[in-house]
């Protein structure tokens, strides 16, 4: 970033001439620009970087939309931006509301700014059940306990109501090596620990972490670094800089005290903001990416074989059309393309967002569990073992499963398939449509691509 009379590449810095009428103005005019804008750069899962200029009251969402704009891509309530450290091993999602240049100004010079899917940022709001085990959920006394599972969230959200998250959790402050296993409250005005076993009397608590001055963030490097008792670690980092090590008993638990942590901490706003980009959709927006829709409700028939087009508005004639296209779409792909149709088969996925081509299965995981380890969360990859075949990998349930595709020739055309032939695919872009549509012999169907766009 360039700082207010910084010089670049050489060049002296501006230097008004107050004398001059016109150089006022345009001096002024200059000192507002400096004030109002900030440059930020953002950078990609491939290691690319974009640099912007936005102003100072950019949210986190609105610079996604201007970065799926420039990027053309599609836009949804997925795409973060994450706070990466690199050093200390830490990275946070942004909230949609956080302003960019503001968590800019507090960065250490070797931290950075990530462009990235989260699938799992609102998906409590679809789910909230399944973050929430009955185990982990308390209520106040006023509440007697009498509120049924089915508001929960709307109790989370409520500031009136008192649920809190409690259980076990293993806490390293910084400077220390060893871990101790806690027993924890997550409540409104703080994460607490209790000094006498499991017992919540005000006497035996000490607070922790205030929610209000505290911001947490997932580690990036395994758990060897941290001598972590368990592979689920997160930190809780406040405004001074006090790190203090977190480490969940298994994955559920982690997600459920990080999903709580946020919606204490920022409450109706995290619902504004899931609700924000639905609102959005009636009116136009000011970074719509000129991306042509997929869905088949847009899309009409048209037949072009007179002087001009008309639309086929006899779904029978339009079958037909389809049909009629599609073969002569062949003929033209047989005559035109040096590739015989089997070979386009095997290389027509290439083009497509889920796949991610030589990538070992330990990238696939944190590329899985990056982007919100969601349940339909997937991506296609070669195989490491057979040069001929692929693997699915694919989120169930928290847990990343593989799978292989494998080929099979038959009449003297390749095929593919995941059920060893019994369901058999021209190319791997029709393996997916279908098991998007059908689960199959797959734990779930396939539903959010794990994607990395470069910018």
């Amino acid at each position: 970033m360039v700082q207010n009379g910084a010089t670049m590449g050489g060049t002296a810095p501006f230097e008004p001439d107050f004398c001059k009428p016109t150089q006022l103005l345009h001096s002024l005019s200059y000192w507002s620009r400096c004030m109002c804008f900030q440059i930020v750069k953002v950078w990609s899962e491939d290691g690319a970087g974009k640099v912007v200029e936005i102003p100072a009251d950019m949210t986190a969402r609105d610079l996604c939309q201007l970065l799926v704009y420039k990027s053309h891509c599609v836009d949804d309530n997925a795409w973060t931006i994450v706070e990466h450290h690199p050093i200390l091993g830490l990275e946070r999602c942004l909230e949609d509301h956080e302003l960019v240049v503001q968590v800019q100004s507090s960065l250490s010079g070797d931290s950075k700014f990530l462009f990235r899917k989260n699938y799992a940022k609102y998906e409590f709001f679809k789910n909230p059940l399944n973050f929430f085990p009955e185990q982990m959920v308390a209520w106040c006394q006023e509440s007697d306990g009498s509120i049924p599972q089915s508001q929960l969230l709307q109790n989370f959200l409520n500031s009136s109501s008192c649920p809190e998250i409690q259980g076990y959790l293993y806490v390293k402050e910084s400077g220390r090596k060893s871990w101790k296993k806690l027993y924890m409250f997550l409540r409104r005005s703080g994460l607490y620990y209790s000094t006498k076993g499991t017992s919540k009397e005000p006497r035996h608590l000490q607070l922790l972490s205030d929610l209000d001055e505290s911001n947490i963030f997932t580690t990036i490097t395994s758990r060897k670094p941290h001598n972590a008792p368990q592979t689920t670690n997160s930190a809780s980092r406040s405004d001074c800089k006090e790190l203090k090590m977190l480490c969940a008993e298994d994955e559920q638990s982690r997600t459920c005290w990080m999903t709580a942590f946020r919606l204490f901490k920022y409450g109706i706003i995290l619902y504004q903001n899931y609700s924000l980009p639905q609102q959005r959709k009636a009116t136009p927006s000011h970074f719509s990416a000129p991306v042509r829709s997929v869905s088949e409700n847009s899309l009409v028939a048209m037949d072009f074989s007179g002087r001009t087009g008309r639309v086929i508005e006899n779904p029978v004639e339009a079958q037909s059309a389809a049909l009629e296209e599609g073969q002569s779409w062949r003929v033209r792909i047989d005559n035109s393309s040096p590739l015989h149709p089997s070979s386009l088969s095997t290389v027509i996925h290439r083009t497509q967002v889920w796949f991610h081509g030589r990538i070992m299965r330990e990238e696939a995981h944190k590329m899985i569990m990056q982007q919100g380890q969601v349940d339909g969360l997937f991506l296609l990859r070669d195989s490491q073992s057979n040069p001929k075949a692929f693997v699915l990998t694919l989120c169930h349930h928290q847990k990343i499963k593989h799978f292989q595709i494998l080929p099979c020739e038959e009449d003297g055309q390749v095929f593919f398939s995941l059920d060893d032939g019994a369901t058999k695919f021209t190319d791997l872009i029709h393996l997916v449509e279908f098991y998007q549509l059908n689960r199959g012999v797959l734990p779930c169907k396939l539903k959010h691509p794990c994607t990395a766009v470069a910018l």
